[in-house]
């Protein structure tokens, strides 16, 4: 590689190793060739997330436009035009290398730019369209690099598996996104449970937000067993990785029930222990071994 590319790779690398503990931990199970690909993923969608969601109190429109230029930047490199940004050299070698689907690119972009106006969801229906592009198609970029003996079965479970993820990060950090105005839950769920906006913002577990989250969180283990499947599927050497992933995520939802499903005293996370444990056990499990679900 040249120098250039190098640095970019390094950059996605250490994007990823700051923000994605979980999931950097897991790639770490993977061969050294896949982790810088699996990297250059992660600091595409990373640096976009940030550009949308960074603290400092800039207006949205000027956050919409730099989103729209980098964009722009990018799209200007999968033409073959020079590209002057520290990371997307990683992301366009990637993308070549693999013959990933610009498609899943352009969908992530747009729920991207989503987050700039879009402050909730009236059901759940309307947020599956947002996180089928800012969840779902980062399994479908992931399938090519993990590799798979039957690609066409495994693509609908690693749809299912982004979904599982970032439904598990939305619950996890319902503070977290009030504190930005939004609220990924949505409104027709909040009403099934007699829950209100300013009863989330009040930051008390209440019976009904309790309530409310234990829903949330079997309906996020529906997404993961609907991802279950997948993994046998995949490249042995890549099996120890997702199932790695899988089970910390799953992991993060075993916390919220923990501690009686409220999700604001706390910022829910796997102790260290487990995750080493989890590590170690993925590593000695036969490949096309089925993945065990949460009881």
């Amino acid at each position: 590689m040249d120098t250039d590319l190098a640095a970019a790779y390094a950059r996605c690398r250490d994007l990823h190793r700051e923000h994605g503990r979980t999931y950097y931990l897991a790639t770490r199970l993977l061969p050294a060739w896949k982790r810088r690909h699996v990297h250059a993923l992660y600091g595409f969608t990373r640096f976009a997330d940030e550009i949308v969601d960074r603290t400092e109190p800039r207006p949205p429109a000027e956050r919409a436009a730099e989103l729209s230029a980098w964009s722009a930047g990018f799209l200007a490199g999968l033409r073959g035009q020079p590209v002057d940004d520290p990371l997307l050299p990683a992301v366009l070698h990637t993308i070549a290398v693999f013959g990933l689907d610009v498609a899943d690119f352009d969908k992530f972009l747009r729920s991207m730019a989503m987050d700039l106006t879009v402050t909730g969801y009236a059901t759940y229906a309307d947020l599956l369209d947002y996180m089928d592009g800012s969840a779902a198609v980062i399994g479908t970029m992931m399938l090519p690099l993990l590799g798979s003996s039957d690609p066409v079965a495994a693509r609908e479970p690693a749809r299912q598996l982004g979904l599982a993820f970032q439904l598990t990060n939305f619950i996890r950090d319902v503070a977290e996104d009030l504190a930005r105005d939004r609220v990924y839950l949505p409104a027709e769920h909040l009403a099934e449970f007699g829950v209100t906006v300013a009863d989330l913002r009040a930051g008390v577990a209440t019976p009904a937000v309790r309530a409310l989250i234990r829903a949330e969180v079997a309906r996020a283990r529906e997404h993961y067993a609907a991802a279950a499947p997948g993994i046998p599927l995949l490249e042995p050497a890549s099996q120890a990785c997702m199932r790695t992933a899988f089970q910390l995520y799953g992991g993060i939802l075993d916390e919220i029930e923990a501690a009686g499903h409220d999700v604001f005293v706390r910022r829910a996370t796997v102790p260290n222990r487990r995750r080493a444990a989890v590590a170690v056990r993925s590593l000695l499990t036969r490949p096309g071994t089925p993945v065990q679900l949460a009881a």
